[in-house]
Formats: C-alpha cells, sequence, structure tokens
C-alpha cells in the first residue's frame, strides 16, 4: 500500500528513469549511403538525380556532333536552377552535383557563371595588378551551351500515408544558335507511411 511519504520518491525515481531513457546518440556513416529520414529531398535525390539527367544529356548527338564540327569538346554554362517545391531545397548542392557529372563525363567541359566568374575576374583584376605572370583579362572561354531547369513538387496525403512528388525539369540550349539540344525530367516519388507516434 502507497503511503504519502512514498509516492513522491517513485515519481521522482519515473522522472529519473524517463531521462535516462531519452539519450541522444550520434553514428558516423559513410555519405554515399543514403540515410533517409523523411520522405523530404535529400543528399542522395540531388546525386542520383544530377549523375541521371547529365548521362541522358550526353547521350544526345550535340556534343559529339560540336566536337566533330569545332575539334574541341563544347563548355556548358548553368544559366539558373530555380526551386519550385514546397519545400527549401540547397539548389546549390544540386548545381554542384551537376557540375562533377559534366566535367567527370569527359564529353563536355564546364564554365564558370554568376558569382563566381565575377570572382575569378575580380582576381584575374587583382592578379594583373601585382602578379608579373598575371593572367590576361579577355581570355576567356565562351559558353557554348546553357543548362537550365526547375525542381517541382505535389504532396498527397490521406490518413497516415503521405506521397511526396518531385519533378525536375532541365533543358540545354545552343547559346549561338539558341535552339533546344535536349530536355530532360526526372521523377521521384516517395512514401511515407505515418507511425501511432505521428509523423
Amino acid at each position: 500500500m502507497l503511503t504519502k511519504k512514498r509516492i513522491p520518491a517513485l515519481l521522482m525515481m519515473a522522472a529519473a528513469l524517463t531521462a535516462a531513457g531519452c539519450s541522444t546518440k550520434v553514428t558516423r556513416v559513410d555519405p554515399g549511403k543514403e540515410v533517409a529520414l523523411s520522405d523530404r529531398w535529400n543528399a542522395k535525390d540531388s546525386e542520383l538525380v544530377a549523375n541521371e539527367m547529365i548521362t541522358d544529356a550526353l547521350s544526345f548527338p550535340w556534343a559529339r556532333e560540336f566536337e566533330m564540327n569545332n575539334n574541341r569538346r563544347p563548355t556548358v554554362i548553368i544559366s539558373r536552377i530555380s526551386n519550385k517545391s514546397h519545400e527549401h531545397i540547397a539548389v546549390d548542392t544540386f548545381v554542384n552535383d551537376i557540375k562533377r557529372a559534366i566535367i567527370r563525363s569527359g564529353k563536355a567541359s564546364f564554365v564558370a557563371g554568376g558569382d563566381e566568374r565575377d570572382a575569378i575576374r575580380d582576381e584575374r583584376r587583382d592578379q594583373e595588378l601585382n602578379a608579373k605572370d598575371a593572367k590576361q583579362m579577355g581570355q576567356e572561354k565562351a559558353a557554348d551551351f546553357a543548362l537550365s531547369g526547375s525542381i517541382n513538387s505535389l504532396v498527397d496525403q490521406v490518413g497516415k500515408e503521405r506521397v511526396t512528388f518531385y519533378q525536375v525539369d532541365m533543358k540545354l540550349v545552343d547559346m549561338e544558335s539558341n535552339i533546344e539540344v535536349w530536355n530532360g525530367q526526372k521523377k521521384i516519388q516517395k512514401l511515407q507511411e505515418k507511425s501511432s507516434f505521428g509523423f
């Protein structure tokens, strides 16, 4: 039988056991291994989509035809990748995955654009003033093709199940003729099932 003196002691013991059960554990995992904690866009999605879409783009004849006609590999610039999805997506990470896929292919070269290009130009100006073997202004390689695209999403939820759908659309345009030489699309669908404890 519980007495008034024993109830506070039991409550303190229960609180201590609860606190002990709420510990945090951190484990190092291989960066190449997917750790999907939710149905949100993650680093593996970024890598897989970039690799698959660039592989598809390079399977089209534009790169081979350009090299045959010009005796050099084509150069590509990323003009803009827009996030139109319902969530925050690290677009810079996706752009870097695209750059790596292009360069790794060996079938095209990548030229810097935007803020990165401006920073390089500033550095070149500084070198002209301070370095005796400075690289000259006006010697940049122009981009032959411009890559652009968007990330869209839809979310559908009924009861304990939620489906998140991502669609990435990209296109490659010839900078000289304005002809669209490639148009690609990649879809990802993720099902997340809600447990009795909630999302």
